[in-house]
């Protein structure tokens, strides 16, 4: 519970974010983001194994292709749960803690399902696993959000975020690998084993991680907040880094405790409602499109699977071009122009596979590889943006919250196109609903978006 300073102590906190805004990028937060990076990455991989593995996984259960749906969904349902249980305990016990227990929790539970033996114990598994799984990206975006200064916040995040991106790519290449070395019955089952690895990262993290200075000092702990930011600012001395003067330290009002319906209070209600829009029309062109897109190249595009994995994992590398892109000048242009871009050019996409029907693979592949480009420079942002909208009391909650629209939307966007793709003229009625969920996020970025660039987060949250 959040400790309401005396004026001195409010005037030395201030100081200390004062002094937390003039670091620049050091090992100190490398050492942060690579602990943090892990789970980030594993989160992307474990989601995408399932359905590289799929087939092997409903051959060796003897599970029907029926219940394929039912157990890719089941993990988001424990993911939309998980974010809002370590949300709170993110606000109430810490960044660390919430990011150390949703780690071991997804890695047990990732080595669980590496024995299931049969399909209702996988969903068990993949359900409980997905508690730890949906907090694990966003609580560690927060964390390291905390950690940057206001100047390089934008570059420095996403930079760090394309770890996603990574293990989408990781799972895609490794699984093609494990399938052709393994017995299918024995690929997914070592699959899951390398899932496991945020166990050792909560191990890791136990002992390595600092707490949120921010965090920390919105409790009241100053004396620990202390040691991480001179800890900071040693590391910077160390690798010739410039520290400037201390900015003059900003008006620090004491915060009170954490109200988790203040999300939809009237100073914070326009924003949430902006943001869960955001998440929403931005994951759900992407879970669509990532299922489907293989799928699609072969049944539509008449391509051999091995070539349509060869072109998805094209798309995949793009993808982490764009966001690179997008990262180098994210604190120059604003979060509001590359969202607007990322928009922009997905919608794009998708207006030209309406338009051109998406005949044959070429177009298909084009149009679908623009739609992925445009939502993933705008996924990664949803996570950086949310946390700079609000005061340290409950932007893990926020974080959290807003990362249950993604879940909601993975859980329906394949659903919705697998039922579009069984109508004729499927991809055209596709591509026509993804248009149409892009135009209103669109609009709504353009409406309501705040600008945040290089603005610290004290400021933001007022």
């Amino acid at each position: 519970m959040s400790i309401e300073p005396t004026a001195a102590r409010a005037t030395a906190a201030a100081a200390l974010l004062a002094r937390v805004e003039r670091i620049p990028l050091t090992r100190y937060h490398l050492r942060v983001a690579s602990i943090l990076g892990v789970g980030t990455f594993f989160d992307s991989f474990d989601a995408l194994i399932l359905s590289v593995a799929l087939t092997a996984v409903l051959t060796t259960l003897g599970a029907p292709l029926s219940v394929a749906g039912t157990l890719i969904a089941v993990g988001y349902v424990g993911q939309i749960a998980g974010a809002i249980l370590f949300g709170v305990i993110s606000e109430r016990y810490g960044r660390k803690a919430a990011f150390v227990a949703a780690s071991a929790l997804f890695g047990l539970l990732a080595l669980a399902s590496a024995i299931a033996w049969n399909v209702e114990s996988l969903m068990a598994f993949r359900l409980i696993q997905g508690i730890g799984l949906g907090a694990e990206v966003p609580v560690a975006a927060t964390i390291f959000n905390e950690f940057v200064r206001a100047r390089a916040r934008g570059r420095i995040v996403l930079v760090y975020e394309s770890l996603f991106v990574w293990g989408i790519l990781g799972a895609t290449l490794v699984g093609a690998l494990f399938l052709s070395v393994f017995p299918p019955e024995d690929a997914w089952r070592w699959l899951f084993v390398i899932s496991g690895v945020p166990v050792l990262t909560a191990v890791w993290a136990h002992f390595r991680l600092p707490e949120s200075p921010r965090h920390l000092i919105h409790r009241g702990d100053l004396e620990a907040a202390t040691e991480i930011v001179e800890a900071m600012e040693a590391s910077a001395r160390r690798g010739g880094r410039i520290l400037e003067e201390p900015h003059k330290p900003a008006d620090l009002r004491p915060e009170p405790p954490t109200r988790f319906g203040e999300l939809l209070s009237r100073d914070y209600r326009g924003r949430t409602l902006a943001l869960w829009c955001i998440w929403f029309t931005t994951f759900l062109p992407l879970g669509g499109f990532t299922s489907w897109m293989p799928t699609l190249l072969v049944r539509v595009g008449h391509l051999t699977p091995a070539v349509a994995s060869l072109l998805t994992g094209g798309i995949v590398v793009g993808n982490l071009v764009a966001l690179y892109v997008s990262a180098s000048s994210l604190d120059k242009l604003g979060r509001r122009f590359w969202f607007a871009a990322g928009y922009g050019l997905a919608l794009a996409g998708s207006i030209g596979g309406v338009l051109l029907g998406a005949t044959g693979w070429v177009a298909l592949f084009v149009c679908g590889a623009l739609v992925l480009f445009g939502v993933n420079i705008n996924a990664p942002l949803a996570y950086l943006y949310t946390a700079e909208l609000y005061p340290t009391r409950m932007r893990a909650w926020a974080t959290m919250v807003g990362s249950t629209m993604r879940n909601l939307a993975s859980v329906i966007a394949p659903i919705t196109i697998g039922l579009l793709l069984g109508a004729a003229a499927g991809v055209v009625w596709s591509f026509a609903l993804t248009a149409a969920v892009l135009l209103i996020g669109l609009l709504v970025m353009l409406r309501f978006g705040i600008e945040t660039k290089q603005r610290p987060l004290e400021e933001l949250a007022k």
